[in-house]
């Protein structure tokens, strides 16, 4: 097996001589037989004053002279390309700068790589038309309520709608309700290839909230570059508490939004008999990372940096 890491991390295990070691809360035994325990590392991690551009003389010129002015025209027919719209702002919304009310899309069961969310193979062919690609959204995840592959519940489905279809064909009706969503999921959720597609599809689709028992470190990473907030149970055993249909309301996320890193978001879940839950999380958002969500995406985020600029 292949595993990515930092040289920090590697170093840590090996001194612990385990790969499962973990640097943040874990200790090995020194020579003395006492518990010892590594600092967190320091240090710049870009330079202050931006890289040094070099001799200009190597660099190559553009050919032909670009041309920003330029109309870029895809034909509203093409099936292949699409002009990529950006993700709304979802702050301040009616609950201020918690999350709106999300309902449960479903709960996810086991394995659930970025190829179940984003299959490849003949649908690679669409990476350049969201609307398109957004159709093979999570089609092969299994939905722990009944352990089905591609199958959702819609509790609000009208008479002439089935209460049980694709997943794919229940989040565009969420999406047709203006309704935002949210996804319960298991361990490693995202682990695989670091397909961008995985992040995008659900945000596209109106998903802005992933809670997981655990999450691959890349993907978590791309899903808050595209305005998902991704969450981790506090208590794994919790995974169960949600289903689909129920509604998820955020408590804390507005202090985490104003600076505070260390805020605690609390889940306020409501059970479609009425009953309330509370579930408590972690996050592992940077203060950089914090930008993003509040601003719908990374993408959106660095629009507005150029504005103020200009």
């Amino acid at each position: 097996m292949n595993f990515l890491a930092s040289p920090e991390i590697v170093t840590a295990m090996a001194f612990a001589g385990r790969l499962s070691f973990n640097p943040t809360t874990d200790s090995i035994t020194d020579a003395d037989g006492k518990p010892f325990k590594f600092d967190p590392p320091s240090g710049v991690q870009l330079p202050p004053k931006g890289f040094a551009p070099g001799d200009l003389a190597y660099a190559p010129k553009p050919r032909p002279t670009p041309q920003p002015d330029t109309n870029v025209a895809i034909s509203p027919e093409s099936t292949r390309l699409e002009l990529l719209v950006p993700f709304s702002k979802e702050f301040p919304n009616s609950r201020g700068m918690e999350l709106p009310p999300l309902k449960c899309l479903m709960r996810v069961r086991g394995k659930c790589t970025t190829d179940h969310i984003s299959a490849a193979g003949p649908w690679l062919k669409f990476k350049g038309h969201l609307s398109n690609i957004a159709e093979n959204t999570l089609i092969t995840a299994v939905n722990d309520e009944g352990g089905e592959v591609n199958a959702a519940f819609d509790h609000d489905h009208s008479s002439t709608e089935p209460a049980q279809d694709t997943i794919p064909a229940v989040v565009k009706r969420f999406k047709s309700r203006s309704q935002p969503w949210a996804l319960v999921v298991d361990e490693n959720y995202g682990e695989g290839s670091a397909r961008e597609h995985a992040a995008m599809q659900p945000r596209f689709l109106g998903c802005l909230l992933i809670i997981a028992r655990s999450f691959a470190r890349i993907h978590e990473t791309n899903l808050k570059k595209q305005g998902i907030l991704p969450l981790w149970f506090a208590n794994k055993a919790d995974y169960s508490l949600i289903s689909a249909g129920d509604v998820i309301e955020t408590e804390g996320l507005a202090k985490l939004l104003e600076g505070d890193e260390n805020a605690q978001i609390r889940l306020l879940v409501t059970k479609r008999d009425g009953s309330k839950v509370q579930i408590e999380t972690r996050h592992t958002m940077s203060a950089d990372q914090v930008k993003w969500v509040k601003a719908g995406s990374a993408l959106n985020y660095i629009r507005e940096q150029k504005t103020r600029i200009s």
